[in-house]
Formats: C-alpha cells, sequence, structure tokens
C-alpha cells in the first residue's frame, strides 16, 4: 500500500491508501477547491469546524449522488422488465 505525505490547507499530512497518486491528488484538489467556496466573511474559524464544514459538504453530495445512482438503477430495471415482457 503506498505511502503519501502531502501538504492540504497548510497542514502536512502522511498516511497509507489504496489509492492511486492520481485520485489521491485529485481529492486533495477537491478538498482545497471547496475550502475556497467557502465564505466567512473574514472571520477566523478552528481548523477543526472548517473539516467539519468541508467533511459535510462533501457527505452531502455523496448522499446526492447515491440517491442519484438508486433512481437510476431502478430506471434501469424497469426498462430491463419492459424487455422481458416484450420478449
Amino acid at each position: 500500500m503506498p505511502s503519501y505525505n502531502l501538504s492540504v490547507l497548510g497542514l502536512n499530512v502522511s498516511f497509507k491508501a489504496e489509492a492511486d497518486h492520481k485520485r489521491v491528488e485529485e481529492a486533495k484538489t477537491l478538498l482545497e477547491e471547496r475550502y475556497g467556496d467557502l465564505d466567512f466573511s473574514g472571520r477566523q474559524i478552528s481548523k477543526e469546524r472548517l473539516l467539519i464544514f468541508l467533511a459535510l459538504g462533501l457527505a452531502d453530495d455523496l448522499l446526492q449522488s447515491n440517491q442519484k445512482r438508486e433512481k437510476l438503477d431502478q430506471r434501469i430495471s424497469a426498462l430491463l422488465d419492459k424487455i422481458d415482457e416484450v420478449r
């Protein structure tokens, strides 16, 4: 399992992951983009609160993607059922 040493949002982190280097870099980029999208109007917030905001946003995206996938799966199943009926 590869080891990674990254600087993310000014914090150095080291970890091991099954993901390849490209996926790790894409995840880092997404996190930093999301951080840039947050508007705290000049307020200082702790790193912990910041990470909670980012994690909640990403979790919400994941939940929405899962719901869309489930709807697509249901639609595909319905279409397959119709195909089977025609046969």
